[in-house]
């Protein structure tokens, strides 16, 4: 090492020479010695030319050609390693590229825009560093005209550093849309897809810049209209799959709707294509996510995509990558699958979990696909947690369906690697998996004794405890669904474990959701006499004294019905009459139109 970095020391030692011109020639020689070698770009960091290189850049003395050959060399240094990128930050690169910027050199910008561009790509910069300086965006947009070079490195920026509504309102603010838009007719392949990839990125999620994109005109044409051209086959791949992306999100966004035939003939069939076989890899993934996405909440969407070449049956091919070891010479190919292998997963089940979220007939055949419930299992024990998520994800679709909690949810066994998912998980897991579990608690499933047995009454009574407000309402709400005709003993087991005093926090929550639920469960819990004797007996003016509470609070008319509910169908005919008379009194009191039960 000491040898490798004094053979680069003479580097370093020439951007020090009194002479420019000698200067000049060395930083293009240091240009010609990092491409491509990493172990010099290290060496030349340790010794200290970026500094070096910085000065020179920012130095009103120096020529315009050395300023862009500093840049160069920056930008190279940057596209080496992450510890690079970190030691350039480090010395403050990103405003001094930025100074750069106001200079009138094209070639100068460029070089800058390019530097810029690779820093702010990589996943060691914080993209918040783009919005610090309020002036920064709008001096990018003024640059998009320059070349299409700026055109390229610019919407590469700002769709890499979009990432929050925030972002999206900064962009959309300052004219992304409108500046951008006749970017997607450019000659240049590149300028196109950066193009698009900000305007994906610019309608995830965003009802405003959505709304905005269908009345975009570009070249006489509408937007969408451009955007399904981009699908067309003939298309490379990328610029299909993108312009699908940004459509899909369009739509999911309310800006077209549903069964518009850019969604039902264009964009639905193109994504469908991306998850065959004769796709890579990342296509495929990028392909099954997207599409999971765009048919999750409509219900014709997913009985379309459900019988479209052969979706279901293309998906279980998701999961036999890696190939064996067996059938693969190329230790590359096997590294590549390797990498792409848990995606694929992820994404399968994402998009199994989306085809089966409504329809009967559409879980029954995912679930008849080879070896599905055995994959479900295995993935709610994989090592990588998105993995985990999204085979949860599928697993509470599938749980839907009274038919497969009958027979395939008993027949796998699929409570047991639930519940030990429920024990340790981040709470993204814990909200899906425990929602997943209150189905599998209903009174027809057979797996509700077995998990009655392996302790979940104590584990939904913590969920009840979460400051998470998904967490309290799924534990309530799967405590609700086990004392549903349940005997003395679960009713029981289930005041014990969730304490009086946590049932009447529970039913001050402001949580409207978690108020509903906790009433549902005490509905539950008075379901016969001998238990509305027996809770009344320990529980009575507690229970009293919460639910008159309710009824004369600021609460909605279907909680003040759900205690009607309870009071009138479970305690009227007992001897807790004259409680009855008192709460049919305050109900009548709150002046609310009378609903019968």
């Amino acid at each position: 090492m000491k040898e490798v970095t004094a053979s680069s020391r003479h580097y370093v030692d020439r951007l020090f020479d009194p002479d420019p011109q000698k200067v000049l020639q060395g930083v293009i020689d240091m240009k010609n010695a990092v491409i491509g070698n990493n172990k010099q770009k290290a060496n030349l960091i340790v010794l200290g030319a970026v500094p070096r290189l910085l000065y020179l850049l920012q130095q009103e003395t120096s020529t315009v050609e050395l300023k862009t050959e500093c840049a160069v060399v920056l930008g190279s240094l940057a596209m080496g390693t992450e510890n690079n990128v970190k030691s350039l930050l480090d010395c403050h690169i990103i405003p001094a590229l930025l100074q750069g910027l106001l200079l009138p050199d094209l070639k100068f910008i460029e070089a800058c825009l390019r530097c810029l561009r690779t820093i702010l790509t990589s996943p060691v910069t914080p993209v918040e560093v783009l919005y610090t300086d309020v002036t920064v965006v709008p001096h990018l947009m003024s640059l998009l005209s320059r070349s299409r070079y700026t055109q390229e490195y610019i919407c590469q920026i700002f769709s890499h550093c979009c990432k929050t509504p925030e972002h999206q309102a900064v962009l959309f603010t300052h004219g992304a849309v409108q500046n951008i838009a006749h970017l997607l007719t450019s000659p240049s392949y590149k300028v196109q897809m950066q193009a698009l990839k900000c305007f994906s990125v610019l309608a995830y999620e965003n009802p405003q810049v959505s709304l905005t994109l269908v009345n975009v005109l570009v070249d006489g044409e509408l937007l969408p209209q451009v955007f399904v051209k981009m699908m067309q086959r003939d298309k490379p791949i990328e610029m299909q799959l993108t312009s699908a992306k940004c459509l899909t999100y369009m739509c999911r966004a309310g800006a077209i709707r549903t069964d518009d035939n850019s969604i039902v003939l264009k964009t639905l069939p193109c994504l469908v294509r991306m998850c065959s076989k004769e796709r890579l890899l990342e296509e495929r993934v990028e392909g099954a996510e997207t599409l999971a996405y765009l048919i999750e909440p409509d219900v014709e969407l997913q009985r379309i995509a459900s019988i479209t070449d052969h979706l279901i049956a293309m998906l279980a091919d998701y999961f036999k990558y890696p190939s064996s070891v067996s059938a693969i010479t190329d230790i590359k190919r096997l590294d590549h699958d390797l990498k792409h292998a848990h995606e694929l997963r992820q994404a399968a089940f994402k998009l199994y979990a989306s085809l089966g979220a409504n329809d009967e007939d559409i879980r029954k055949k995912i679930i008849e696909t080879e070896n599905m419930m055995d994959r479900i299992v295995t993935g709610l024990a994989e090592s990588s947690i998105k993995v985990r998520l999204a085979a949860v994800r599928c697993l509470h679709s599938l749980s839907r369906s009274v038919q497969q909690l009958r027979t395939s949810f008993q027949d796998h066994t699929v409570w047991k690697p639930l519940m030990k998912l429920l024990q340790n998980a981040p709470d993204e897991v814990l909200v899906v998996a425990s929602s997943t579990l209150c189905n599998l608690l209903l009174e027809f499933s057979p797996s509700k004794e077995p998990i009655l047995e392996s302790g979940a009454v104590e584990l939904l009574c913590n969920l009840t405890q979460s400051e998470n407000p998904a967490l309290r309402v799924n534990g309530i709400w799967a405590l609700m669904n086990m004392a549903f005709q349940a005997d003395q003993k679960i009713k029981t087991d289930i005041l014990r474990g969730l304490s009086t005093e946590q049932l009447f926090r529970l039913l001050s929550d402001s949580d409207v959701n978690v108020l509903m639920k906790t009433l549902g469960l005490l509905r539950n819990l008075l379901s016969t006499r001998p238990h509305i004797d027996q809770i009344m007996s320990t529980h009575g003016k507690q229970i009293m004294q919460a639910v008159t509470l309710i009824l004369e609070g600021e609460h909605n008319i279907e909680v003040k019905e759900q205690v009607c509910f309870i009071f009138l169908g479970h305690i009227y005919a007992t001897r807790w009459e004259h409680f009855h008379l008192n709460i049919c009194y305050v109900y009548c009191q709150c002046k609310q139109p009378a609903i019968y039960p």
